[in-house]
């Protein structure tokens, strides 16, 4: 006989993980919390693709637990953005909040299957964003606040594109392997500083390269579109 206790955490196991990747967030509270972002934000991307890993592999995807995903995304994404804009304050704090609004408009565009954007996990690939660039200003000795100014507002229209985003690296991986490669990758370019500016480069590059592929692929489908079409009834009378 199978007990009800355990069949009720077995099949909210991928919910459990969603809270345990937010719970950490209460960190933020602390006067020194800005010592602990980078870790935070690597934490918070594991469980995210853990819980994912979890439902799939176990067989226990749910639309509450989708729903739940992506009220804890939108929670922790928006709480990390708006953080860290107000701690470089100024220029920064405004585009953390427009940044904040393309992630909130995004969550709630993929809180509907139906209705969900095509350009993939485009929140947590900011996330990642963010950790490379603070690991880079650490180790290189440069203020960052301009270049999350530039990540924030990139990424806020980037979520609200009308074309896909299909060759970052997160999308590309499949396997359950490749997505744990991925995150393993974000911990050895924060403990390694050797590895930082390879691995940064190659999710900043892969990020623009398929920002202007999606753009230029969409555009050329729009021309297409708005070609006006022969009618077949004129184009026979211009025959005869």
């Amino acid at each position: 006989m199978q007990n009800p206790m355990f069949n009720g955490v077995y099949k909210n196991l991928a919910n459990l993980v969603s809270i345990l990747g937010v719970l950490p967030l209460l960190i933020l509270f602390d006067e020194k919390y800005f010592l602990y972002i980078v870790p935070l934000l690597i934490y918070n991307n594991f469980m995210d693709d853990l819980d994912g890993i979890l439902a799939k592999k176990l067989n226990i995807a749910s639309d509450t637990g989708m729903r739940l995903d992506n009220v804890c995304d939108a929670f922790a994404h928006t709480a990390f953005v708006m953080t860290i804009g107000m701690h470089y304050g100024g220029l920064c704090a405004l585009a953390s909040l427009l940044a904040s609004a393309g992630i909130i408009f995004r969550i709630v565009a993929r809180l509907d299957p139906k209705g969900a954007p095509p350009n993939g996990s485009m929140t947590n690939e900011l996330m990642r964003h963010i950790v490379f660039i603070l690991l880079l200003s650490q180790m290189f000795e440069f203020p960052p606040d301009l270049y999350l100014v530039a990540a924030f507002a990139l990424h806020a229209a980037t979520m609200v594109a009308p074309f896909p985003v299909l060759y970052l690296l997160r999308k590309l991986t499949k396997s359950t392997k490749a997505v744990l490669f991925l995150n393993l990758l974000l911990v050895v370019a924060w403990l390694l500083p050797i590895t930082t500016s390879f691995i940064a480069a190659s999710f900043f590059l892969t990020y623009l390269y398929s920002i202007g592929k999606g753009r230029l692929e969409w555009l050329r489908r729009t021309d297409i579109s708005q070609i006006p079409m022969a009618d077949p009834a004129s184009a026979s009378v211009k025959l005869k």
